[in-house]
């Protein structure tokens, strides 16, 4: 029915793709520190201003499989490093309102979802913060992988944002002066693959 060289050539390219299917892992990808920044913005006097401070040392690492569209997140925050760009606010978000001396870290993690064109577009994961764990999931806003322009090391950045309750985490300074409970997260992160040989 078909010439012999013919079903050669279609069994060589099967096995050719299936052996590539069978061959792909999923990379993991280390947070580049000085890339990284979970930042947040709350109000001041009950909607008088809006504060805006980040975690300046942040670690951990982002595993994924874009074929399978499968992926972890998994991200370690220093609440110690906590800047809103004023010292008394410094001082007192790492000695009052988070007890940074107990509770010294928080920590984020989920797993990638709902991928579109190889790319996730939300996080479902739990955050701990002030020692108390609870679902946070993260909407993606921009995602994007492309070779590291000085290593060639494959780099993933990504824009990701959620609101919480702080005093779900039983962070309730001043809510009683009229201040509100919403905290905007917005997260900008970078993650780098192993360098290749």
């Amino acid at each position: 029915m078909y010439p012999t060289y013919l079903k050669s050539v279609v069994l060589l390219s099967l096995s050719i793709c299936f052996s590539g299917l069978a061959v792909a892992e999923p990379i993991t990808y280390e947070i580049d520190s000085s890339h990284t920044y979970p930042s947040f913005e709350a109000d001041h006097f009950g909607g008088l201003s809006i504060w805006r401070g980040k975690v300046n040392s942040t670690s951990g690492s982002i595993v994924m499989d874009r074929a399978a569209r499968t992926g972890t997140v998994d991200i370690r925050m220093e609440m110690g490093s906590i800047d809103f760009g004023h010292e008394g606010m410094n001082a007192e978000a790492i000695g009052h309102i988070l007890d940074v001396e107990n509770i010294p870290t928080a920590t984020y993690e989920g797993r990638l979802v709902n991928f579109e064109n190889g790319s996730p577009t939300a996080v479902e994961g739990m955050l701990t913060l002030h020692g108390v764990s609870l679902p946070v999931n993260l909407n993606i806003n921009r995602f994007k992988c492309q070779p590291h322009y000085r290593t060639g090391a494959e780099t993933c950045g990504a824009d990701a944002s959620a609101t919480i309750d702080r005093s779900d985490f039983g962070l309730d300074a001043d809510l009683d002066r009229g201040f509100f409970p919403e905290v905007r997260l917005m997260i900008s992160v970078e993650a780098r693959a192993p360098q290749e040989d």
